[in-house]
């Protein structure tokens, strides 16, 4: 590092204050470098404010209540207290106060800098009329926003995305949600769960295409054991809104009514507005990075992003994953010269084999790695074993009891590279598939990880010995 100080000038600037950028600047502080942090609206991001916190605050009552419902003599009411509920989610978002944030940046050694940043060529970052140098890199950090499809009306009609669903201060009598992916299936079954009447409409015949079947298949039947009113292979072509109620047309001639439409069709990167043009990219589109975090296109070894901008795996503890390695490679390389080996502190390995993912509805669906298809198509030899959670461990912990599990082997190897489960809190479940994957565990040793009776992990040997083991 240079020993006279610039105020505008660092080693590291991080263009997006939300987890990820956070956590990029606080891995390059502690490798020694100094890191600004620019964030133009709540220092935490999208995950603490608008997304992973209150959608999960709003989930966990209802939850809480149909688990009770499933053993007898648990005494429990007939509804959730929305107000007390949308308390505690507010509680969990800290009234959208960034404060707390923006103290442990600063308790960190991490410059926080309000306003909004674009690059200016290379290594400068122009926030208002700041002008910030960076002596090492730029790490764009910027998440992603949500993509509005392009429906009749749409542009002239007021809608919810995920922001307004999860910040929403009271409880909407007839709720409509367009979109079948994960922020879909959440938000219809919390506001469900909360007293709202909720149509979900999908374009294909199950809900969460991206992951295994199963998910889909038990997902729905849980939405629909609620209440939610499921509209598949249906395709909206126009929205309007008439006083305080809005209407959804879709192609088969139906009409939808509702007092709110949630429009959740997924999201793409936020790089329209971060200057990536001074620097040989173009505006909205993906960065596209290597193992290390470096984007490609630019020239020299200083800028790099993690998190949704890049498209690997739009999830906030995977973008955390990537902007770990990206701190400490630009930390790194301020010394010398740096190798980025598979699996090594300076690569994001697990991106491409071990993505895990919980969807929190009930029930649950937790999956990490390949689903059957996709190792398939990756040209992996596979036997995949599929069985019904039905152990002591889930019999004890709810009547009736409904869930699945599904691995994918690779025969070669003798290795998973795909697990799924799906059922009433199978969510713990997740991590220790996720270090099968990671550690590459061949099943003749995982043979000998005995399970705790009862549990709902004892699914794990009943899949072995499904296997044959």
């Amino acid at each position: 590092m240079t020993a006279n100080f610039d105020p505008d000038t660092f080693d590291v600037v991080v263009i997006g204050g939300g987890a990820i950028g956070e956590n990029v600047a606080d891995r390059a502080v502690k490798g020694g470098l100094t890191a600004a942090l620019v964030e133009h609206e709540l220092v935490g991001g999208e995950c603490s404010y608008w997304a992973c916190m209150p959608s999960k605050a709003l989930l966990r009552p209802g939850h809480a209540l149909a688990a009770a419902r499933r053993l007898p003599g648990v005494p429990v009411g007939d509804h959730l207290d929305a107000a007390k509920v949308l308390a505690r989610r507010t509680y969990f978002t800290s009234n959208w106060d960034d404060a707390g944030q923006v103290q442990w940046a600063e308790g960190a050694g991490i410059t926080v800098i309000r306003g909004s940043a674009r690059l200016d060529g290379e290594r400068r970052v122009v926030v208002g009329d700041r002008t910030l140098i960076a002596r090492q890199a730029v790490a764009v950090c910027t998440g992603s926003v949500p993509v509005i499809p392009p429906l009749e009306g749409i542009a002239d009609t007021r809608v919810w995305t995920s922001r307004d669903a999860t910040s929403a201060k009271e409880v909407p009598g007839r709720l409509i949600v367009l979109g079948g992916g994960v922020v879909g299936v959440e938000l219809a079954q919390a506001w469900r769960r909360l007293g709202s009447e909720v149509d979900l409409v999908i374009t294909g015949e199950l809900p969460l295409p991206r992951l295994e079947p199963i998910a889909g298949e038990l997902v729905a039947e849980g939405l629909r054991e609620d209440g939610v009113r499921l509209h598949t292979g249906s395709k909206a072509v126009r929205v309007s809104r008439t006083g305080g109620e809005i209407e959804l047309g879709l192609a088969d001639g139906a009409v939808l009514k509702a007092d709110e439409l949630l429009v959740a069709t997924g999201r793409r990167p936020a790089t329209e507005h971060v200057g990536v043009e001074t620097v040989g990219l173009k505006p909205g589109d993906t960065l596209h990075v290597d193992d290390s975090g470096l984007v490609s296109g630019v020239d020299g070894q200083w800028l790099y992003a993690a998190g949704d901008v890049t498209g690997r795996a739009p999830l906030t503890h995977q973008g955390k994953y990537d902007a770990r390695v990206v701190g400490d490679v630009i930390a790194a390389r301020a010394k010398g010269p740096v190798e980025t080996p598979p699996w090594s502190q300076y690569a994001a390995t697990a991106d491409h084999a071990a993505v895990p993912q919980v969807v929190f509805t009930d029930p649950e669906v937790a999956a990490v790695g390949l689903t059957a298809d996709q190792a398939a198509r990756a040209g992996i030899e596979t036997r995949v074993v599929d069985l019904d959670i039905a152990v002591a461990g889930s019999s004890v912990h709810a009547d009736g009891y409904r869930g699945k599990a599904r691995m994918v082997v690779d025969e070669r190897r003798k290795v998973l590279v795909g697990v799924t489960f799906v059922g009433q809190d199978v969510a713990e479940l997740l991590h220790s598939a996720t270090v099968a994957i990671v550690g590459e565990v061949p099943l003749h040793r995982l043979w000998h990880a005995v399970p705790s009776y009862p549990t709902i992990s004892e699914v794990w040997l009943r899949l072995l010995e499904a296997y044959g083991l």
